[in-house]
């Protein structure tokens, strides 16, 4: 049964992220410890648009890969108590990127656990954007506690 969504407040006291580098606007929902959906509103005033590209706007992929990565770690950071939460990405494997992400887009995510033991995990994680996948990668997370 899904749990209810997260607001962004919600979401502020599971992840230590904060703006400019906070990539999870909410979460939709949430199965247990095995699955997670949510999204990040792509605006035209994110500080990376000035550089990337000033005359043709383009998401980064490691942005929208580390995007994807704040969303699985809201998931398995759950289970642990806020004095006990820290998550380190430790791989990526088969990232690739399939349409460009712009100003105006809802990046659209879901992340499932493939392998959980506990504190070190395997994701699968895949990024959409009006129902057409963009990115899609495997990531793996070790927990310290």
């Amino acid at each position: 049964m899904p749990e209810t969504p997260l607001n962004i407040e919600e979401i502020w006291d599971i992840l230590p992220h904060r703006y400019p580098f906070l990539l999870v606007d909410r979460v939709l929902e949430i199965v247990g410890f095995e699955s997670i959906k949510g999204y990040k509103n792509i605006s035209i005033n994110e500080p990376v648009f000035q550089g990337h590209f000033p005359a043709r706007p383009v998401f980064p992929g490691v942005l929208i890969l580390e995007a994807m990565a704040q969303l699985g770690a809201i998931l398995i950071l759950r289970r642990f108590p806020p004095d006990k939460r820290m998550a380190y990405f430790t791989g990526i494997d088969n990232a690739r990127f399939k349409r460009p992400v712009v100003p105006g887009d809802r990046l659209d995510m879901e992340v499932k656990i493939t392998r959980d033991r506990t504190t070190f995990v395997i994701m699968e994680a895949k990024a959409f954007v009006d129902g057409q996948l963009a990115a899609q990668a495997i990531m793996s997370s070790a927990l310290a506690r």
